[in-house]
Parts: structure tokens; sequence; C-alpha cells
């Protein structure tokens, strides 16, 4: 093979950080108002574009919120969630992703008036087409929003149990600052004495340390989102790396929201140097201008990955999978598959 980049792009990928939300593109945004009759203060898709780019940065995590939330209101119908979850999938699969794990955000949802039964509905029959089509499989992770109170997640909590043989496990996103993972540890122990399987949460994004911690102690995830500063206190990265907990990710996500000045400075070539889980993500690709090759791409040009870490992140990405170890070790194979044929 000529290329890393042509090395990254072939790949085949896992993807564990993806917001489905977040992977609404403009022209499906505009269409999808006109088909519902919702008025935007965007009077083109070009005008849409510009907000989503707004310089290429956004100014902080709030700043994206805002825009995203607002990105929402144009999902209506069963027809909009599955329209949306499967462009995600046929990009995904065409760029070689064979499994993803999906955020969902009911609450955001549920508080327009649109029914979870709705957002559910739309999305996993969009999955179910996508295997079929694509042979990309993928299961479904429901998040709290952390700005919201307590008893707003113990509703969602109780409206979700109907539907949770589709929804893999429990997770907390949102804007991190006030709202660690302590508020939310009566709900996530309440999830899993109703039967969801895995738990994961955002920390160490914009919060601190301590947030991080919280998530491991109190809400006892079976994976960490982001974790960046954890890097900040070397007790919680020896225990992180000890017991093998995986991070997912996101660079192109950290460089947006300015949590790195520059790519160059990015903490992931650190964490796999103190034997940290590192996974490679999108986040929100709409909004971050890029999809998971593209965080491939863009770090292995900023940090002069080689393609030993490269295939490094790769492997801890399926390692870190909620699948089942007939899947996992599918999944393996695909990967070592194609690595041995790249040297050969």
């Amino acid at each position: 093979m000529s290329s890393l980049q042509e090395f990254i792009k072939a790949m085949p990928k896992v993807e564990l950080h993806l917001h489905i939300e977040g992977s609404l593109e403009p022209q499906m945004m505009f269409d999808l108002a006109q088909r519902n009759g919702v008025e935007l203060s965007y009077g083109s898709v070009e005008e849409i574009e510009a907000a989503f780019r707004r310089g290429a940065r956004f100014e902080n995590l709030q700043d994206f919120l805002d825009l995203y939330y607002a990105g929402m209101s144009v999902l209506k119908t069963e027809a909009d969630f599955h329209d949306l979850t499967l462009a995600y999938l046929e990009r995904a699969a065409e760029q070689n992703v064979a499994h993803a794990e999906i955020f969902f955000d009911p609450q955001a949802h549920t508080d327009r008036d649109v029914p979870f039964e709705t957002v559910i509905k739309g999305i996993t029959r969009a999955m179910d087409a996508a295997e079929e089509r694509w042979g990309i499989t993928s299961q479904l992770i429901m998040c709290f929003l952390r700005h919201l109170d307590e008893e707003a997640a113990f509703a969602t909590l109780r409206e979700s149990l109907p539907y949770k043989d589709r929804i893999l496990g429990i997770g907390l996103d949102s804007g991190e600052q006030g709202n660690p993972p302590s508020k939310f540890q009566r709900v996530f122990a309440e999830a899993r004495k109703q039967g969801f399987r895995v738990a994961v949460a955002h920390a160490g994004e914009e919060g601190p340390p301590e947030y991080v911690r919280e998530a491991l102690d109190l809400l006892q995830v079976d994976r960490l989102d982001h974790g960046n500063r954890a890097l900040e206190d070397d007790a919680l990265v020896e225990r992180l790396a000890a017991s093998g907990m995986a991070l997912t990710v996101c660079p192109l996500s950290n460089y947006k929201l300015c949590v790195v000045d520059d790519l160059r400075q990015h903490p992931l070539k650190i964490m796999l140097d103190q034997g940290l889980k590192a996974t490679m993500n999108s986040d929100d690709p709409s909004y971050f201008d890029g999809y998971v090759s593209e965080n491939y791409l863009a770090v292995s040009e900023a940090l002069d990955l080689g393609r030993e870490d490269i295939l490094t992140l790769a492997r801890n990405g399926i390692e870190a999978s909620f699948v089942s170890p007939e899947r996992k070790k599918s999944l393996q194979r695909q990967l070592e598959d194609y690595a041995a044929a790249a040297v050969a």
C-alpha cells in the first residue's frame, strides 16, 4: 500500500463515540425543515454551513451546544430519525467502519413533544437496514443530558424501559461544567437494576480530573468518553492504565471546541505512550468537519503517528467495544488480515 493515508482509509474500523444528532448535515437539516414545516433562522443550506463552520471553531462546548440543540428542531418524525441514522451508517460503511456504538439524546426530543417511541423506532429501523445492506453492525446507547436535573433523567429512564431490548446501555453527555457525574449516581444505579448492561460517561473533556474519578467510582462506568484532563493527575493515569479502561478520544472535536489550541498539542500520543487504551472517534462529525477516517488522518499528520500507532488505536477500539465475543473475534480477524495484507 503506497501511503499511510490510503492505509487509514481502507482499514477496518469501529466507532464508539458518535452522537447521532451530531451527524445531521446542513443539507439534511434544510431538507427536513422544509419537509416538516420548521422555520429556521437560516435561509439556505449555505447559511447553515456557515453557522456550522463559524470560522472553523466554536468558542467552547456551550457555544457548540446552542447550535446543536437548535439543529435538532427539524427532527420530528420516525422517518426523520430513520433517514438521519441511515445517512450516518452509510457514510460510516463507506469509510470501512464495521461496527458503531451510537449515542442518542431522547430528552432533547421528548422535551419537544416528540415521543420516545418515534425516536427509537426510527433509529433502530435504520440500524437494521444498514446491517442488511452493508454489513455494518451497530448498538445504541441512551444518554442523559447532564444540564437537566436528576428527576428528568429518572423520567427518561422509566420511559425507556419498554425498549431496553434495543438499548445497549446508558451514558451521560451535554455541558460538563458544573454538572458532575455524582449528580446522576442514583440514576445509573437504577439503570443497572433495570437491566441495562453497560454504562459510559463524558468526563474530563472540559471538567476536571475529579469528574473522571467520579465517573469511575460513582457511576461505575465501563468506558470513559473523552478523558483528556485525566492526564493532569498522575495517579489517575496510572489507575486508568492498570485497569485497561478505554477512552473514546475525539481529536477534531477537541480542536473545534478549543479543548486543544492546535492538533499538534493533542494528548493522544501521550495517552498511547502512557499505556492508556485510547480509541479514535468523531463525536459530532457534521459540526466538526470530520468523520472517523478524517480524525485518523488529521492526527496521523499532526502527531506524526506511524502505522503501528494507527493499528493500536484500531485494536483498542475493537477491544473496547461492547459486542459479543464472537463478533469481537471477527472484527479482530478482519483488522489483522488487513494489516498483514498491507505489508505483503
